[in-house]
């Protein structure tokens, strides 16, 4: 098979490290592969060096002159970003465009907003009438379609639910100190996805070459739909210990977290993300990882669910992190 050399942006996020130690294992097996881990912040070199990065490269989606230097001698790219930007995401998808030696990219989205593989109208929300296809929804498709142009045949496109290691991440505080969390999304049941799972998959597409998975596009979820009840017994369960869901107002969620997010989060209210996908089962061969499971069992990184869940994440009570974009 031929050399992988992959650079893997938002290396040191839930989804880079695992890629990155599945990587790292398989060239440990005999598989000719170069990974080179692109970083926001020098402080996490040493974190992505133990995980099995060769090099790491300083990135940065709002200095376009980090670009080249990160594409350098690269034929594969692992593409992803945050939600707030996406300009910068798109000047680096032309930078690749531009660069002209990328074989394979594999890029982070999620489902419900694309109309080439469906034909979603982005003026027709799923349940409220009058009311367009949530804003973040419609940029995962724009982020995917911005790179689609440059590599339209040989780009993996792995479109996931909402991560299970997101479901209460802003109320891990509660759960230690009262021992209950809030959430607007009630009995509606979705199906979550393991984040071990997405870099699973992003390594094997990698790994078994784009002449299988080139033109893929995947949509991963968990193996059952979860009502928030669920998870508060399989959080109890996992840290030994009562803990209760409590419903919150929506328009109470608006105020801590912004429209945008409300109106995301509208679609984990309405039944959209309650089906489950076979994609992972039809790429591995297994079932996607519980819920439960991810919260006890170490991912190839080497860190549990809980304890990845229990650090600070991007989205935080009293923060609109998406304020300045598109509802």
């Amino acid at each position: 098979m031929s050399a992988i050399k992959v650079l893997i942006t938002q290396a040191t996020g839930r989804v880079g490290k695992e890629l990155i130690a599945h990587l790292a294992a398989a060239r440990e097996s005999g598989r000719d592969v170069f990974i080179r881990a692109a970083v926001h912040s020098p402080d996490k070199a040493d974190f992505v060096k133990r995980l099995g990065a060769d090099e790491i490269v300083k990135f940065d989606y709002a200095k376009d002159d980090t670009f080249g230097p990160a594409l350098d001698g690269m034929t594969q790219v692992f593409s992803a970003n945050p939600d707030p930007v996406a300009d910068g995401h798109a000047a680096f998808c032309d930078a690749v465009g531009g660069y002209g030696k990328v074989e394979h990219a594999v890029r982070l989205s999620c489902f419900g907003a694309d109309d080439l593989t469906a034909s979603y109208d982005e003026k027709v929300h799923a349940s409220m009438a009058g009311e367009n296809i949530p804003g973040m929804l419609r940029g995962y498709w724009r982020d995917e379609k911005v790179l689609l142009k440059h590599l339209p045949k040989t780009t993996t496109t792995l479109r996931a639910n909402f991560f299970q290691g997101h479901i209460v991440k802003p109320e891990t505080g509660n759960i230690d100190e009262h021992g209950f969390f809030q959430s607007p999304l009630g009995e509606t049941k979705n199906s979550f996805v393991s984040t071990n799972d997405i870099g699973e998959v992003a390594a094997i597409s990698f790994l078994e070459g784009v002449e299988k998975h080139g033109n893929k596009f995947y949509d991963l979820t968990g193996p059952v739909p979860m009502s928030m009840h669920d998870v508060a017994a399989d959080l109890a369960k996992a840290l030994g210990k009562p803990v209760e869901y409590r419903a919150q107002d929506i328009d109470q969620f608006e105020k801590d977290f912004g429209p945008q997010r409300r109106a995301f989060f509208e679609y984990l209210r309405n039944g959209f993300y309650t089906r489950c996908s076979p994609d992972f089962y039809n790429v591995t061969g297994r079932k996607p990882q519980a819920f439960i499971d991810y919260l006890q069992q170490p991912g190839k990184a080497g860190e549990t669910g809980l304890e990845d869940m229990w650090k600070a994440g991007m989205w935080s009570k009293g923060k609109n992190v998406m304020e300045g974009h598109e509802k």
